[in-house]
């Protein structure tokens, strides 16, 4: 019988699990899910799930008609203390509880696959999980270590994510090279700078060639969030005035817009204050229509399709120089032409803030670019204009190398079986 390990990337907006042979060290196949769950807004007691993962969590959401329950971007509540439990049908779910559940999905997707029930992984994680926090990064840790085993897995080890892609990478070379790895996903940016050889693949001790990691706590959900509030928080209100006293007008908090541009902040609507206080805002605007457009987001947990149409724009200024920022939904419309060096004004500020990121490390690890060989990039936010010049022009004299932006982190992380041997 074939044995397997599993090499798993848990990711903000995507997972991803490839499966390894180790008899033959080949891969078998690799599953992608978005890193979604949506719980049903009727519970039934008679089963014993009551949520679905991945792409069946949209349709389920879309056919619930908005209703239930929508989870994503669950990696970002790893390392925050502030995130207790969340309780969904009188039921209460940690952070680990929430990622066992995509890692269960990975699993069991995985063992239909293989006939068996492998209980071996790499997991892959970002370099900081928030930024340069020891504390918050052996939280993340130790939940992610709960939620494995919560899974099934029981012989586990943890890689970090740019070395996995690293060594993806590593597969295609026929000669060795010093490489700069960036791994550019929906939370975070992960920089790790090694030596790869093609004749080392597989090697059980690659610990000398590990030259430099760093990261920053930004990624393809911070783009977002900043074109939602340049963008998108204009046609939710965000400069609605109200009568707060007879002849006393006042422009609506800005706070209740930033709520709206973090996917995590969306349960600060839950409360029966806040909500009340929008009514409120609401009917001493003289009910205004854009202000009425934050109530239906709020109601109809709208949330998650106006990101998509965010996304939506996002994918299409990576090969166009204009794109429509277009949503249309219950009485919300919004039809917008967003030019490329529009976009790239309002995702500037995390540019910069990748950028300094990058040089520091560079700095600090006494890297010389003219040693570096190649660069390697992966992830989904590796593709957005702006990183791909803010690379180009640090490394003009390097080639700039991709793989699958979605596999790449899982597949080097299942060629990763070394580590079971320290």
């Amino acid at each position: 019988m074939n044995k397997f390990l599993y090499g798993i990337d848990f990711g903000t907006t995507n997972s991803a699990l490839a499966i390894y042979n180790e008899d033959t060290k080949e891969i078998h196949s690799t599953i992608i899910i978005p890193s979604l769950i949506y719980f049903y807004h009727q519970f039934n007691k008679a089963s014993d799930k009551n949520y679905v993962v991945g792409e069946e969590a949209i349709t389920a959401y879309l056919n619930d008609n908005m209703q239930g329950r929508f989870i994503k971007s669950v990696k970002q509540i790893l390392s925050k203390s502030s995130f207790i439990e969340t309780r969904i049908h009188n039921k209460r779910y940690n952070a680990s509880d929430l990622v066992a559940i995509i890692l269960k999905e990975l699993k069991d997707r995985a063992d239909e696959l293989t006939g068996q029930d492998c209980r071996k992984a790499v997991i892959g994680r970002p370099v900081f999980f928030d930024d340069d926090d020891v504390q918050k990064d052996t939280l993340a840790q130790t939940r992610l270590s709960k939620a494995a085993a919560l899974a099934g897995f029981e012989d586990v080890r943890f890689q970090f994510e740019p070395i996995g892609a690293a060594f993806a990478y590593e597969k295609s070379l026929v000669k060795k090279e010093n490489v700069l790895v960036a791994d550019l996903g929906g939370g975070t940016t992960d920089f790790t700078y090694l030596v790869l050889d093609p004749e080392k693949v597989g090697s059980k001790d690659r610990k000398n060639d590990m030259m430099a990691s760093g990261g920053i706590y930004v990624g393809g959900d911070s783009f977002d969030s900043a074109f939602m509030w340049e963008k998108g928080t204009p046609y939710f209100g965000k400069n609605t005035q109200y009568e707060a006293t007879p002849g006393k007008v006042l422009t609506v908090p800005k706070s209740l817009f930033a709520n709206i541009c973090s996917w995590e902040q969306m349960n600060f609507f839950n409360g029966l204050r806040i909500k009340k206080d929008i009514e409120d805002y609401y009917y001493f605007s003289g009910n205004d229509p854009q202000f009425k457009n934050l109530i239906t987001l709020i109601d109809n947990n709208l949330g998650y399709s106006v990101f998509q149409s965010i996304e939506k724009t996002k994918i299409t200024l990576s090969n166009a120089d204009t794109s429509a920022f277009s949503y249309n939904n219950m009485d919300i419309e919004i039809d917008e032409e967003i030019s490329l060096p529009v976009y790239e004004q309002i995702i500037a500020k995390d540019v910069d803030r990748i950028a300094r990121c990058l040089d520091e490390f560079m700095l600090q690890n006494n890297i010389d670019p003219q040693h570096i060989d190649s660069l390697f990039l992966t992830g989904g936010t590796s593709m957005v204009g702006g990183i791909q010049k803010l690379f180009k022009n640090r490394f003009p004299h390097v080639n700039l190398n991709s793989g699958d932006n979605f596999k790449s982190v899982a597949t080097g992380l299942a060629y990763s079986g070394y580590l079971f041997g320290e």
